[in-house]
């Protein structure tokens, strides 16, 4: 095709004018395609090779930009090196900016995981340990940085900020290294493991703090106090609007996306516009980038509505390309061949020293002084002294400032390598020495009980509600649940445009369904509810539309007639919602007059039955009636039929019946633990008999309030059915009933 004359020339005069920016040119693109693609593929093999052998996988990623740098690569085929990695500025910035992505993307995910309740939890012994672990290698540090040589230094003239960003850089811990080696064996949720973390998280906080002060000053070029104050003036206002408006406005922007947009993409896409536009703010006010980006990943790990499946890709993505490029780039800058030269060998190893006795002797007086043993004060001194991937963060920001040069870039970078290296053996050592107390064998013990529940893992909550003594029910068992575990609750009047009825319900009909249902919620100051009035092609769509959008349980009051066989049969619609939610229902059928509920609308609970037999499904409805009976002081009676037949009992012999008594026995002592961890007093009962004749009975003798059964939702001639005994309770029963379904469950009641 050719181009017209005219248009050749108004091109060349808009690009000699500078109205047309060039792109990127095909050498330079080629270059940075091929460095990435090393750098990620040696980098990601030495990491995992490090990995296999049980260090760290940054000590691999580091040394994989040592082996292509002048280290090793410029020194075996300098031509090839210095062609692929030119010393060009032009070139070098398109390598940063992955690079800083990566510094970016790394600490929004360090965020996610910072746990400000374990640091509270934690409190006071994290926070000594942490101050420990923060003053004393800052001393040091500032006082190795005073005395160090010119030829140390960037610039001779600001030797204060030289000190004062080394004794930064010695203050640094690497929590992803001390997680890592907490998790592999396998002490994470030990209460050594607890407040290594949270000291470590209480850490690299200050930490980060500190950074963005002396990053302030070094940029303004000059030390003094008006400057301090503005930086630290800086860190102080952007942490309150942070964790003030910012807290409530990140949960709004992420509520407001899974409620229009939906899906992982959206919330991702959201976490990373609002990361750096908060690393732009921090910037900004002239103290460091990274601030922004932290914190920002704190605010989004504590915002409810925030996926974890997003969470997840972004560490994939981190953790596969950004961050590995990072740290390779981060090893490309160190040459060895420097290091080993008698004066920078000798003051390498002179940081060196001064960082492990600044933060281990830091770190153990302040676990001394918190209350800690001699042994896990040697582990958190060995735990807080790897520097890892932070330390990397705080030298790459000091060469962009231009407070590092290359032989001191080099030695913080060894440092960083080696304390990552020292760090796993120690800690397994020390940690070896402290022993279990019976009471931490018990939180342990609660704590994986918790990690399997069912009801832990609830946190929104949809209740639909065309009114109904059901409905009514059924909000008070949710509102009951609230009490005790924090909900969002959303109250959902769903209208169908059915074209066969030309009545449509005013607006006002809607609302006062929906008041009729909340006037009488009480929740507790951590769970919250909102309404909402939506409509569609019918109901079923409009309930499946909203269920779609994350939630973890539907709660509907029963709309059921009875069939032929008089077997319970769901609305159709509700029955639809019942077989397609990709959630848990729980479907609640009152069966009481209003001669039976009082004028308050509250219905006393004050004995609940629960059938089980141990199957996943029945756990569930052991869970959720501990929950109601926690909140309301109920009894909780669990309930195990053995059923025989005549042939059965011709069949086998006492022994068989005797093994079948032990086994109800040790169906209801397990489920009757969960039920006690839970907060409700539980009683156990074995019956004989037929399962639903026996149920019945037990309910009316025993004056139940609410019958809770687990039960699968199986689909027959395209309709829900929960199985003969429960519907038979559900149709028969004298008193309310709950029926709690899993998408896709095996088994039967």
């Amino acid at each position: 095709m050719i181009l017209p004359l005219n248009l050749i020339i108004a091109v060349t005069s808009a690009t000699s004018q500078g109205g047309l920016i060039k792109p990127l040119g095909h050498h330079q693109l080629l270059l940075v395609l091929l460095e990435l693609a090393l750098l990620l593929l040696i980098a990601r093999g030495l990491g995992e090779f490090m990995r296999r052998i049980k260090l760290p996988p940054v000590v691999g990623e580091l040394l994989a930009g040592v082996l292509l740098g002048p280290s090793v690569f410029g020194w075996l085929l300098p031509n090839i090196q210095e062609h692929i990695f030119p010393h060009n500025q032009a070139q070098s910035d398109l390598l940063s900016v992955v690079s800083w992505l990566g510094v970016l993307f790394l600490l929004i995910v360090t965020g996610l995981e910072t746990d400000l309740n374990l640091i509270v939890s934690k409190g006071k012994t994290a926070l000594l340990i942490s101050l420990g672990g923060i003053i004393f290698p800052f001393a040091t540090g500032l006082g190795l940085g005073w005395f160090l040589p010119d030829n140390f230094l960037a610039n001779s003239n600001e030797r204060l900020i030289f000190s004062l960003f080394i004794a930064t850089a010695m203050s640094i811990s690497a929590v992803p290294v001390i997680a890592k080696v907490l998790m592999d064996l396998n002490l994470i949720r030990r209460d050594i493991g607890q407040i290594t973390l949270a000291a470590g998280m209480t850490d690299d906080t200050i930490g980060w703090i500190l950074l963005s002060v002396v990053s302030g000053l070094a940029s303004s070029g000059k030390f003094d106090i008006q400057t301090a104050l503005r930086s630290v003036g800086g860190a102080v206002l952007f942490l309150g609007l942070a964790f003030t408006i910012g807290r409530s406005l990140m949960a709004l922007v992420f509520r407001w996306v899974d409620d229009y947009i939906g899906g992982a993409t959206a919330n991702l896409s959201a976490l990373l516009v609002l990361s750096f536009g908060a690393a732009a703010l921090t910037h900004s006010l002239g103290i460091e980038a990274a601030l922004g980006a932290f914190v920002a990943g704190i605010l989004a790990g504590q915002s409810p509505r925030f996926s974890r499946e997003a969470g997840i890709t972004l560490e994939l993505i981190t953790s596969g390309f950004l961050a590995p490029i990072f740290f390779a780039t981060a090893g490309l800058r160190v040459n060895l061949l420097d290091i080993f030269k008698p004066e920078t060998f000798f003051i390498g190893l002179l940081v060196l020293a001064i960082a492990c006795f600044g933060k281990f002797t830091g770190a153990y007086i302040g676990s001394r002084v918190g209350g800690l043993s001699h042994w896990e004060g040697i582990a958190m001194g060995s735990g807080m002294n790897a520097r890892g991937a932070m330390e990397i963060i705080v030298a790459t920001i000091g060469v962009s400032l231009g407070v590092l040069n290359p032989p001191m870039y080099s030695i913080i970078v060894m440092v960083a390598i080696v304390t990552s290296l020292m760090a796993p053996p120690l800690l397994r050592w020390s940690l070896s020495h402290v022993s279990m107390s019976e009471a931490e064998a018990q939180r342990l013990k609660r704590e994986e009980q918790a990690s399997q529940s069912f009801i832990k893992r609830v946190q929104r909550v949809l209740l639909p509600t065309q009114g109904g003594e059901n409905v009514k029910l059924a909000a008070q068992l949710v509102t009951d649940i609230a009490h005790q575990i924090p909900l969002e609750l959303t109250v959902l009047y769903a209208e169908g445009n059915n074209k066969k009825s030309k009545v449509k319900l005013p607006a006002s009909v809607a609302r006062s369904t929906i008041a009729e249902i909340t006037s009488s919620m009480n929740l507790s100051s951590q769970s919250s509810w909102e309404s909402k009035i939506e409509s569609g092609r019918n109901k079923a769509d409009v309930i499946l539309k909203e269920a779609n959008k994350g939630y973890d349980l539907i709660v509907m009051g029963a709309i059921e007639r009875q069939d032929a066989n008089n077997r319970v049969r769901l609305n159709l619609q509700f029955d639809r919602v019942v077989r397609e939610a990709n959630c848990a229902t729980m479907i609640v059928k009152s069966n009481l007059s209003n001669t039976q509920t009082p004028s308050s609308n509250l219905y006393k609970i004050s004995h609940i039955l629960v059938p089980t037999t141990g199957t996943n499904y029945s756990r569930h409805a052991v869970e959720v009636a501990s929950t109601i009976a926690a909140e309301t002081k109920a009894i909780v009676t669990l309930v195990n039929v053995i059923n025989r037949t005549q042939q059965e009992y011709s069949l086998f012999e006492e022994q068989t019946t005797h093994s079948a008594v032990e086994i109800a026995k040790q169906i209801l002592h397990s489920s009757a633990e969960i039920g006690s961890s839970l907060g409700a007093k539980v009683e156990t009962v074995i019956l004989e008999g037929i399962v639903e004749l026996e149920i019945l009975q037990y309910a009316r003798n025993s004056d139940i309030d609410l019958i809770i059964l687990g039960s699968i939702a199986r689909t027959v001639s395209g309709r829900v059915f929960f199985g003969h005994r429960s519907n038979a309770i559900l149709t028969k029963a004298q008193c309310p009933v709950a029926v709690i379904t899993l998408p896709n469950d095996l088994g039967t009641l």
